[in-house]
């Protein structure tokens, strides 16, 4: 607004945001202003300035949340004044506080309607911050179980060796809906959950994955591509000793009877030899 004196632009901006109608940013290059949501602005009417400064410092954080740490940094107000702040804006249910699984002490904030990030909650592998190692499990056998069945099938077509072995491929979209149809989860998994677990089939050396293309549209492709999956067994059964812990500790010279780190005392040992 070039034909707009400064000081008249000053007061006009400062109206705006007396009455809520702008937010107030900050860049490198100095103060920005943005017009304001009609319905935001009614919901901050009659907070002052600082409550309505950390409510877009949360906002701006979307659904990854922010610590009260880093809202005292950009905000330049005293910690006990903040927590003031951030009380009455969850009274009025305005925003909410999350447990992060990154920090377990640590509280991040966000607007009240959003539902939080994967990083923050962990995603399906977290219930109330803890590791469901039993649950990740069960989800483990029954992708295995579901790509060896596929496998056997296969096998007992009688067909050629290569037809045999493209039969025993499956997308993740087809373990995910097997899933989905036992009803084991009691949370909603994503295609992203059901590859993740097949990729830790993977790296137990029980499954392989090959990419192929793909038309548009398919159903379990994602850009052209898609994903296939069918349990192996290995070659020659692994001997005794190769999955005693000894193998792959880094301690391993320093290992002796009587000594500080001994095969009496060893955690790992244990639970191998309990195994």
């Amino acid at each position: 607004m070039p034909h707009i004196e400064a000081q008249q632009r000053a007061v006009a901006i400062n109206r705006l945001l007396s009455m809520g109608q702008l937010d107030l940013l900050r860049s490198n290059t100095g103060l920005l202003y943005r017009i304001k949501d009609s319905q935001n602005a009614g919901k901050m009417k009659g907070s002052d300035n600082q409550e309505k400064l950390v409510y877009q410092i949360i906002e701006d954080a979307g659904n990854k949340g922010i610590w009260s740490r880093d809202i005292r940094y950009k905000s330049n107000l005293p910690l006990t004044e903040i927590n003031k702040i951030l009380k009455n804006l969850e009274s009025k249910k305005l925003i909410k506080a999350v447990k992060s699984v990154a920090a377990s002490k640590k509280k991040v904030y966000m607007l009240y309607n959003l539902q939080p990030d994967r990083s923050v909650t962990g995603g399906a592998w977290y219930s109330d911050q803890d590791f469901e190692s039993e649950f990740v499990e069960v989800l483990n056998q029954q992708c295995f179980k579901f790509l060896q069945t596929k496998a056997e099938t296969a096998r007992e077509s009688k067909q050629n060796p290569m037809i045999q072995r493209n039969s025993s491929f499956a997308s993740s979209h087809e373990v995910w809906k097997y899933i989905c149809e036992l009803g084991i989860s009691k949370v909603e998994l994503s295609m992203e959950d059901t590859e993740t677990i097949l990729n830790t089939l993977i790296y137990d050396g029980k499954v392989e994955m090959t990419i192929i293309a793909a038309k548009e549209g398919t159903v379990g492709s994602v850009d052209g591509h898609m994903k296939l999956y069918r349990a192996v067994s290995p070659i020659i059964p692994p001997t005794g000793l190769v999955p005693a812990p000894c193998g792959l500790c880094p301690v391993f010279d320093d290992c002796h009877e009587g000594g500080e780190i001994s095969p009496s005392n060893c955690i790992y040992m244990t639970e191998w030899l309990e195994f």
